[in-house]
């Protein structure tokens, strides 16, 4: 997860925002996924919360960078 979440912010800052914040926003989601079936060896929170947490802010990520390269896709 850190060296997908290396390589989207590398990306988002050399070549594209929209593209690079997509791509982070693909690996928290996956990193939640990871997390829900058990993966991860950090047991400081619960797994609930980190796949909650890691999912909305995947997905809140995807959409932003979604609106940014689509701007008719933002509601009114």
């Amino acid at each position: 997860m850190l060296v997908g979440a290396v390589l989207g912010v590398t990306f988002a800052v050399l070549f594209d925002v929209e593209w690079g914040g997509f791509s982070l926003g693909v690996v928290m989601t996956l990193g939640a996924m990871f997390r829900l079936t058990g993966g991860g060896l950090l047991a400081v929170r619960t797994r609930t919360t980190d796949t909650v947490t890691l999912a909305a802010f995947g997905v809140a990520l995807m959409a932003g960078s979604l609106v940014l390269q689509y701007p008719s896709l933002m509601p009114l």
